[in-house]
């Protein structure tokens, strides 16, 4: 006090009760520290044409009132939407028909804008200090371009860090279908490609310096297609484009689930991976379409497994799907579930072995006790089996490089024709049969006098199929019966970074007049009603695994 007391017979006392009056304030804010989060007023002008929204935490947005297409979208300052002056939206644009009106929460700090067409309710909500844009669909019909789907098109200039399987950049040219393209070092680039499966979406997205677009994927509950289904995520030309799709033509292989698709956001950072936001607090906000009373299903364990395999619990019907894993006993817990009757499908790998009708009630809990694995073709005793049955190609030659690159890229090994050996090395076996390309496949296996004079069943399980290919076998000189096509999307399928149809088994039984002792062949090629477009999208099938049984 005595420096106080002495500065104040020189200040006068106008001085002294300025001190005072800063003293004080302290002391209040000491009790009653300065609002942070949320509770801010978040920034919004509307000048007729546009809405600006600024978060206060260096995100500043700007969208479009004619057709809700967000025009500009700025990071501490440095423009990241498209330079070409594209919008980033919901499809392909909403066009001027649509009617986009804005409000905000009673304290200002949450601003939720809406675009709406007759079909189609898209949200943009962000939050006082929060760099996020989060978003939900609500659709009553699907769209007409046939893709329910957000494109960010980012500056290209900018966001430059961008997966290297979607970036078309400095390509040579279209190879097919003017949507995959070749580079001149014979390497392959597409949207289709690099891309995660559903089960496995969360946060990525593009980076520049101090700067980085990400896009959560959020509830993937309406979205179609089940846990293993792909679809596009990327692609880097001009704009640097960061998709979510929800629903689309692609391999489908189920009907498009309408309602509410979300929530899902765009994160923007200063160039570092954010972690998946919190959604739920998005309730409150009286979006269409929302369901806020749930149920869950407990699964007690899983008998008939086999050690080394992930099992993936999935549930399925009209309006929703859903799925978990599995722990190493078949134990699963599936919470958040709308209301319903699901079928609730155990896949081995990618292949379905048990399928049960489940119940879900709106706050409760569906308790399934220890089910019996009873549809593993593995659990059959074979003379010998290629691959293993799993649903998947991933054992086979390229089989892991399907989701990556086109399947004439020059880092793949070559195609063949093979001829296989039974006890080689699976990964010399072909995980695609093309009629144009890679055909007939050869199998060579030895049967003793005893082996050879009984009939045996020969199985070729695929997971996909292109243009009605379906294998047509010679078993050394017999031809056995052509079968029908199975049912496969009406897609290209494993040209776009996909191996996910519709798991289909071929069986025929082999005469054991068909047979002889000591070396025997298999020659399977694929056959259809319909012509081809090229070596590569060409009838034929992606294998799972093929058997002979005793």
């Amino acid at each position: 006090m005595y420096k106080v007391e002495s500065q104040a017979r020189h200040w006068g006392w106008r001085h002294w009760l300025m001190l005072v009056i800063v003293m004080v304030l302290v002391g209040v804010s000491s009790v009653f520290p300065a609002s942070t989060g949320h509770a801010a007023a978040i920034g919004v002008t509307d000048n007729g044409s546009s809405i600006v929204v600024n978060t206060g935490a260096g995100l500043v947005y700007t969208v479009n009132k004619d057709n809700g297409d967000i025009i500009s979208s700025k990071m501490n300052g440095t423009e990241l939407s498209s330079s070409a002056g594209k919008g980033s939206h919901i499809s392909s644009g909403l066009g001027s028909g649509a009617e986009v009106t804005w409000n905000t929460s009673p304290s200002g700090s949450t601003v939720t804008i809406i675009t709406k067409t007759s079909t189609l309710t898209h949200y943009y909500v962000s939050r006082s200090g929060e760099n996020i844009i989060y978003m939900a669909t609500y659709i009553t019909a699907e769209p007409s371009v046939g893709e329910l789907r957000y494109i960010f098109r980012g500056n290209g200039s900018v966001l430059t860090g961008v997966p290297a399987n979607s970036n078309i950049r400095n390509n040579t040219g279209a190879i097919e279908s003017q949507d995959v393209f070749g580079l001149s070092n014979g390497q392959t680039a597409s949207k289709y490609y690099g891309n995660d499966q559903a089960k496995d979406l969360s946060v990525r997205g593009v980076t520049g310096n101090g700067v980085g677009v990400f896009m959560a994927y959020g509830n993937r509950e309406k979205s179609s297609g089940g846990p293993f289904f792909r679809d596009i995520q990327f692609q880097s030309g001009g704009d640097t484009e960061v998709y979510n799709y929800m629903n689309s033509g692609h391999e489908q292989t189920e009907d498009w689930r309408l309602g509410l698709h979300g929530p899902y956001a765009l994160i923007f950072t200063t160039g570092s991976t954010p972690s998946v936001p919190d959604f739920s607090w998005m309730s409150g906000l009286g979006l269409t379409g929302w369901v806020s009373s749930r149920g869950a299903v407990v699964l007690n364990g899983l008998s008939g497994m086999v050690s080394g395999s992930t099992y993936t619990v999935g549930f399925a019907n009209s309006t929703a799907q859903y799925w978990t894993t599995a722990s190493s006993s078949g134990a699963a817990v599936r919470r958040d579930m709308i209301p319903g009757t699901y079928t609730m499908t155990v896949y081995k790998g990618e292949l379905s072995v048990y399928k049960e009708s489940v119940n879900v009630n709106a706050g409760g809990t569906t308790t399934i006790n220890t089910r019996t694995i009873s549809g593993d073709p593995a659990s059959k005793s074979a003379l010998w089996r290629i691959g293993a049955w799993d649903g998947t190609p991933l054992d086979f030659l390229n089989g892991q490089t399907i989701a990556v690159r086109h399947p004439s890229d020059s880092r793949n090994a070559s195609w063949g024709p093979v001829t296989y050996a039974v006890g080689g090395t699976t990964n010399k076996f072909p995980a695609i049969q093309f009629r144009g390309q890679n055909s007939p496949t050869k199998i060579t296996f030895n049967l003793t006098a005893a082996q050879a004079a009984s009939a045996h069943v020969l199985n070729i399980g695929i997971t996909a199929a292109y243009n009605n290919g379906r294998p047509s076998v010679t078993v050394n000189n017999t031809a056995l019966t052509n079968p029908a096509a199975s049912t496969q999307p009406n897609s290209r399928s494993f040209t776009i970074g996909t191996y996910r149809g519709n798991n289909t088994t071929f069986s025929w039984t082999i005469p054991s007049s068909a047979l002889v002792t000591g070396t025997n062949t298999i020659s399977i090629t694929p056959i259809s009603g319909s012509s081809d477009l090229g070596n590569w999208l060409s009838a034929g099938w992606v294998y799972d695994a093929v058997e002979l049984l005793n």
